[in-house]
């Protein structure tokens, strides 16, 4: 089993486990290759870290299958890769000098300082020697092998490439709430495509058959839309994706990074998912912008592999989920368009073992060099992005529950930014065409930033009730605090 640790300095990959394996061992693998590694904040089931894993708590407990992503923040300081990374020999004392450094040696640097440098383990990984590129020789794994125990090891590291026909989105395929799609797409406009930008998608997965009654008359078993095979109910359904709202993380455009831009910290990550659970809301894809490109050209390796990652996250590793990759450009024609997918099973699994890595031909996934591709019967060193990819049927809606008119956080070069003016020019709408405060209030940009003034654990929970259910009245003390916020005159 293999378990992977999002941190704040990258991912790192723990495998050689199994479900009897606990958060303790995994620590303990760490400290294999990151011997001085200091935790900031303690492995935990979510990004923000707010949710530590009990050191012996087992993988089969926590529900962790192959490939789950776990998080932790760490002292970037202390992150040095042992069996990699340089060791300068200022940092070394006397004990350490008697210390054995089977894969290290002292070299002279070109300023004349004696530093520590890798070099080939004659135990360890060597490309001449190992059983597969980076890793060690049979010999030293195991002194006697059979010709089975030999097959199955090599299987491990290779991928038979197929294609798979459907995606695990149900035949209702992906709403899109519109005036949330207009406005990303209007900001990308801005720049007239010209720069790369991401979201994530906040709303519902909806079983087909609770919101489409004839479903419910229909067998009560299932088609495989896969197979064509009926399956047992208690099997996974498809469902539709039902998108509600759209945010922007922060993060900065760089046409020289293979995805067009760089994911910055976001302070407000807990934040946003606290508030997205107490709307009734929940991440269920993501949303990229991107310059026009040659026809057929869909995804480049690095949307495919951060499609991946964000399938494994959603899932809690190489399961069936119906999150999406919903992505728009413009064409020759000036009209925007967009586009819904997913990646593969197969995909996901060659993403969780890091088999897959972004080369110089952006329409092409790369094959770590220890893994094998075979194609047609043959190795290939490459992989088109379009193997990997599923149709997901896309469709726009306007959400009965919330608006979208807030100024939207995290962007450069906007006309409007967030702000109480803003607030109140939104606010003060109520009681015109039809608008009621809580309409008005049911933008998720807005109460967002509404959190930094008002309490998360009292106050947005009470006012977020009102939002999703409104026979439950916003209590008008709520309404006096907000509009003297925006500077109203207190008329709501």
């Amino acid at each position: 089993m293999l378990i992977r640790v999002r941190t704040n300095v990258g991912i790192w990959r723990v495998d050689n486990l199994d479900g009897s394996s606990t958060i303790a061992n995994v620590k303990e693998a760490i400290a294999k290759t990151r011997p001085h590694v200091k935790y900031e904040k303690p492995l935990s089931t979510d990004p923000a870290c707010s949710n530590p894993l009990e050191e012996t708590a087992t993988l089969d407990a926590l529900k962790l299958a192959h490939g789950s992503m776990i998080h932790c923040r760490v002292d970037p300081a202390t992150c040095a890769d042992v069996s990699t990374a340089d060791t300068p020999a200022a940092n070394t004392t006397d004990s350490d000098d008697k210390k054995p450094t089977a894969n290290m040696r002292r070299i002279i640097d070109k300023d004349g300082t004696i530093k520590m440098v890798h070099c080939e383990d004659p135990d360890g990984p060597n490309m001449e020697k190992g059983f597969r590129k980076g890793m060690q020789s049979l010999r030293a794994m195991k002194m006697h092998w059979t010709l089975q125990e030999f097959v199955d090891m090599d299987s491990q590291f290779e991928f038979k490439i197929k294609r798979q026909e459907e995606s695990w989105v149900g035949k209702g395929g992906v709403s899109v709430d519109s005036p949330s799609a207009n406005d990303f797409q209007s900001y990308l406009r801005r720049f007239n495509f010209q720069r790369q930008r991401f979201g994530f998608l906040y709303g519902k997965f909806v079983d087909e058959d609770d919101e489409d009654g004839e479903d419910k008359k229909k067998d009560s078993s299932k088609m495989d839309f896969s197979s064509g095979e009926k399956k047992d109910e208690k099997e996974k359904k498809n469902q539709k994706v039902v998108v509600e709202a759209i945010y922007e993380p922060p993060q900065e455009a760089d046409p020289d990074a293979a995805e067009g831009f760089v994911m910055l910290d976001d302070p407000f990550e807990d934040q946003v998912e606290n508030l997205a659970s107490l709307l009734g809301l929940r991440k269920v894809g993501w949303i990229f912008g991107h310059p026009p490109r040659e026809e057929g050209f869909q995804l480049s390796a690095a949307e495919v592999i951060m499609a991946a990652e964000l399938q494994l996250e959603a899932a809690g590793g190489v399961e069936q989920t119906p999150f999406v990759t919903v992505k728009v450009t413009v064409g020759d024609d000036g009209n925007v368009s967009f586009e819904a997918f997913q990646v593969s099973r197969q995909c996901m699994e060659m993403v969780a073992e890091q088999a897959l890595e972004i080369g110089p031909n952006p329409g092409f996934c790369y094959v770590n060099e220890t893994f094998t591709a075979i194609q047609e019967g043959k190795p290939s060193k490459t992989v088109e992005n379009n193997f990997f990819l599923t149709v997901v049927p896309i469709v726009q809606h306007v959400s009965e529950t919330f608006v979208t008119q807030f100024p939207k956080a995290n962007r450069d070069h906007d006309d409007r930014t967030q702000s109480h003016d803003e607030m109140k020019r939104q606010l003060s709408k109520s009681g015109s065409s039809g608008w009621t405060f809580i309409d008005l209030l049911s933008d998720f940009a807005l109460l967002l930033y509404l959190c930094q003034f008002l309490d998360v654990n009292t106050d947005i929970p009470k006012i977020c009730d009102s939002v999703v259910n409104r026979d439950v009245p916003l209590d008008d003390g709520y309404k006096i605090i907000i509009s003297s916020l925006a500077g109203m005159d207190g008329s709501y």
